[in-house]
């Protein structure tokens, strides 16, 4: 699937729910199935800068594509770390700089998280596109 294709499924998903009470609860959710990142991993250059909240971020780059792992010591966090990796992770380089994250907005959680909340996860949609910049340079020198 798409980027955008995942985006709008996620924006369904939400619509499903009429108040926030539930919404929070399938975020959560989605945090508790989270596949993690490796304990190795958890280290202070995986760590994402500006979040309340600690959460690690790894990639690796297989087959023209970036996949993610992450974590969270925070449920709502984790939850938030899942829909952003569900939408970027496996997906190719290019793909992942060029993409517009408009489902923040569309589902109200840019109006619903607290301003900390909104600035991790916009610290950590960051280091995805750096790691995606990064992997777009490595595949041209291939």
């Amino acid at each position: 699937m798409s980027i955008e294709e995942i985006q709008e499924q996620i924006i369904d998903e939400m619509d499903l729910f009429e108040d926030w009470t539930d919404k929070y609860e399938y975020i959560i959710e989605l945090g508790k199935s989270l596949k993690t990142i490796a304990e190795d991993k958890k280290i202070d250059s995986n760590k994402i800068k500006g979040c309340q909240s600690n959460v690690w971020l790894d990639a690796n780059f297989t087959d023209g594509k970036v996949a993610f792992t992450a974590d969270s010591d925070a449920l709502i966090v984790k939850g938030l770390v899942s829909l952003v990796l569900k939408v970027f992770s496996n997906q190719t380089p290019q793909d992942i700089i060029n993409a517009n994250l408009d489902f923040i907005e569309k589902t109200g959680l840019s109006q619903h998280l607290a301003q900390t909340r909104s600035n991790g996860l916009l610290s950590m949609v960051k280091q995805i596109k750096f790691y995606a910049m990064a992997y777009s340079v490595q595949g041209t020198k291939s």
